[in-house]
């Protein structure tokens, strides 16, 4: 039985769609206003809302957004309206809204939208992080503010920062959601200057995660490629975590690729840089863990809060959600405790004096040092970020196929995600 949330301040139009959907065997929830909306959306998630536009606290489209932009948007949400415009529609169709029913709404037309609405409601239950996961400390807030200035340019993006910064996530803000979304997974498809990855991404976004790890080739490959961008009408979003000058000073970039991703350039803040806001970030993903049942119901005890704010967080956004998502399954009780916390976090403390680098011996020959070595490289990060192949391969600048070779000539076995 689908659980349906009505949004109306008319209370005519809320109880007759209530008998309706009751007729058709859902569960339905009122809500009158804005306000109300937000409180039973906190209180547990429908399977569809049913949201007027035109409220006399908050309209239904800044309440979309709200949603949108504090993950709370996980269920379809059709929207309702008695004078609504095209334009009305678009907007709430690009900020994630699956329909819009002009009232007075046929009965048919409503029956057969939520029906499909329901159908694909699966499909939106577990969104990736939002915005709001980047937290609210001052830098953010730039940070914020700089992609919203650019959202709507066609030109290129570049997005720097360390790894597990976000930087993904502020490329999918600047992506209209209606669009394509091309991310291939290895740069080997610019092995082929035939290979044209830019027309499938055609009046969408071309992804490319760590620029940097493209070969001179695949570099003068893309750059061929990008003469295209305006005819396709295609946005080009690279990141990279490597000083990408300095690459090209050492021959190992295409200077005018380079040029080329570096029109818009913004630095994303390592997550030390707001420390402040790691307590909320975490609870914010603990409870998007929850909700999408991959975690067990939990919360955080305050001092387990505060090792969150004072923890340096080497592995950025990235690692607060593996680890959150870590002490979440394996601690004894709700109330996620300090000593549940420290089990963890003890496993991802950068390697200090005296720690595992000094069983690297240096009387020994080069090729072995260089192995012990790379044994315990790939082992902290394997540990730091949860055996993510993806990321360890990221951060380590290697293909995943590279990688794999080198986790089994090392004799590493990769970890199993419980």
């Amino acid at each position: 039985m689908s659980q349906i949330l009505v949004v109306d301040d008319e209370v005519g139009i809320r109880e007759l769609l209530s008998e309706i959907l009751h007729d058709e065997g859902h569960q339905v929830r009122l809500a009158q206003s804005a306000g109300e909306a937000r409180v039973q959306r906190t209180q547990a998630r429908p399977d569809l809302v049913l949201l007027d536009i035109w409220m006399p606290d908050t309209d239904g489209i800044t309440l979309l957004k709200e949603w949108a932009s504090t993950g709370q948007l996980t269920m379809p949400v059709v929207m309702m309206s008695g004078h609504g415009t095209i334009d009305t529609a678009v907007e709430a169709t690009r900020i994630g809204a699956y329909a819009f029913l002009e009232k007075p709404i046929a009965l048919q037309k409503l029956l057969s939208t939520v029906g499909q609405a329901l159908k694909q409601g699966q499909a939106v239950a577990k969104p990736g992080l939002s915005m709001a996961y980047l937290g609210q400390a001052p830098v953010v807030q730039e940070l914020k503010a700089r992609l919203e200035s650019i959202r709507n340019r066609p030109n290129p993006v570049l997005l720097t920062g360390e790894a597990g910064a976000g930087k993904t996530l502020c490329a999918r803000y600047l992506h209209d959601p209606n669009t394509p979304w091309i991310e291939p997974e290895n740069f080997t498809a610019f092995d082929d200057p035939e290979n044209n990855l830019l027309a499938r991404a055609t009046e969408g976004v071309l992804f490319l995660r760590e620029v940097s790890r493209l070969t001179l080739t695949q570099q003068h490959n893309l750059l061929r490629q990008c003469g295209q961008l305006d005819q396709r009408h295609a946005r080009l979003i690279a990141t990279s975590s490597k000083d990408l000058p300095t690459l090209v000073g050492e021959g190992r970039f295409d200077a005018r690729l380079f040029t080329l991703l570096s029109t818009l350039t913004i630095r994303v803040p390592s997550l030390r840089e707001h420390a402040d806001d790691a307590p909320e970030m975490a609870r914010l993903i603990l409870g998007r863990c929850v909700e999408a049942k991959e975690v067990p119901p939990r919360q955080f005890s305050t001092a387990a809060l505060n090792a969150l704010r004072l923890f340096s967080w080497p592995g950025n956004l990235a690692q607060l959600e593996s680890v959150v998502k870590s002490v979440a399954m394996m601690a004894l009780s709700y109330e996620i405790t300090l000593n549940d916390l420290n089990g963890t976090l003890a496993t991802i403390e950068t390697p200090r004096a005296g720690g595992p680098l000094d069983a690297v011996r240096l009387d020994t020959d080069l090729r072995r040092a260089r192995e012990a070595f790379e044994r315990i490289y790939f082992e902290h990060h394997l540990a730091r970020y949860g055996a993510n192949i993806s990321r360890v391969a990221e951060q380590a600048g290697l293909e995943r196929t590279h990688l794999y070779r080198k986790l089994k000539q090392l004799g590493i076995q990769i970890p199993r995600k419980e």
